[in-house]
């Protein structure tokens, strides 16, 4: 299992190996939100990061704006997670923080993300 950054899109993929036939197979790939049992797969075996702003901000709206844009959510819980991202931050794999961290940093939004 795999999650990636290609062509300015989160992508995740998860293949299969036989160790008895050699067989390698790629069972799915490709952009968006990887499903939750890859997610949690890829949390146990790298571990989380959590992306935190790197100073304070006098507006969270354009953080918001990334937020709904990424996550594809209401404004109402897109203002939350950008409440959580200035006070204990967001948690999710490196990808998913790095993804988020310039997507932030386009609407002039600077984060930082502590492994």
């Amino acid at each position: 299992m795999n999650q990636f950054i290609l062509d300015d899109e989160l992508w995740w993929d998860s293949e299969f190996s036989c160790g008895f036939c050699g067989t390698h197979v790629c069972e799915h790939a490709g952009p968006g939100p990887a499903p939750d049992d890859v997610r949690e797969a890829l949390l146990t075996a790298h571990g989380p990061v959590r992306l935190r702003l790197a100073g304070p901000v006098s507006r969270l709206v354009p953080a918001a704006k990334a937020l709904r844009e990424v996550a594809a959510t209401s404004l109402s819980r897109a203002l939350g997670l950008a409440g959580e991202l200035s006070q204990e931050g967001l948690v999710g794999t490196l990808p998913e923080m790095e993804f988020l961290r310039v997507r932030l940093r386009l609407r002039g939004v600077h984060t930082e993300i502590d492994r």
